[in-house]
């Protein structure tokens, strides 16, 4: 988190900003844990701030839902619950399935190109196994096919839940048994949209979103388990 700091310090934010901005990007990306505390000392001291903006970044990710109040245990990272990931996924879906059509019509050969590439890309990075490529990779694979809808509010919309989806996404990409799943998901949609075939493209990318989901449903199911019997224990 401390070079996250600096960076927005560098670009003169208000403090109490980057320090919402810093713990909320600890969140989504896993670095913070859910279940883990947010000690406001420990955070404090970490970020070399007072305890005030921690205060307030608290007050802020408690109001998004990335934070959970517990009684007598204070601030703690929020659970990933499968009627919050549904809620976003379903509007994906509904987002990505008419990314996919729209791109049918209007992608140019030169986007066609940089898909296939975008494909590859991801390809070489799950061969490196590092979590944070691969979400990447998997992020500028689905960019171009929203910018080659060339629907300004679509991409404005799909923008507004970019962050809540990436929490998601970084917990479906940490399973690496799914990893080859993905590659074959991403080339049926690269084939459908090359061939500008919609209702192909349309039920490659509804395949690609509700495996997603059946996935992080497993995992939130796995970790709930753990964590009750380490309640019982």
């Amino acid at each position: 988190m401390e070079n996250y700091m600096e960076t927005n310090l560098d670009a003169f934010l208000p403090l109490r900003d980057v320090v919402f901005k810093t713990i909320r990007q600890a969140i989504l990306t896993g670095e913070l844990q859910p279940g883990e505390r947010l000690m406001e000392i420990h955070l404090a001291q970490k970020l070399g701030v007072s305890r005030t903006p921690i205060r307030e970044a608290i007050r802020q990710l408690e109001l998004e839902g990335l934070v959970v109040m517990v009684p007598r245990r204070g601030a703690q990272v929020a659970h990933i619950t499968e009627k919050s990931m549904s809620d976003v996924l379903e509007v994906r879906l509904a987002l990505d399935e008419l990314a996919v059509e729209l791109a049918c019509e209007r992608i140019t050969d030169e986007e066609i190109e940089s898909l296939k590439e975008a494909c590859t890309a991801f390809e070489e990075a799950v061969d490196s196994a590092d979590i944070h490529n691969i979400t990447g990779a998997d992020i500028r694979f689905h960019d171009i096919i929203f910018e080659a809808s060339r629907n300004n509010r679509l991409i404005q919309m799909v923008n507004n839940i970019a962050e809540q989806m990436y929490r998601y996404r970084f917990e479906y990409i940490k399973d690496d048994s799914g990893w080859q799943s993905l590659i074959t998901e991403h080339r049926m949609i690269t084939d459908a949209i090359s061939m500008r075939d919609t209702e192909l493209a349309r039920r490659a990318i509804h395949v690609h979103i509700k495996n997603q989901e059946n996935s992080i449903i497993r995992i939130i199911r796995r970790e709930e388990k753990k964590r009750i019997r380490s309640v019982h224990e």
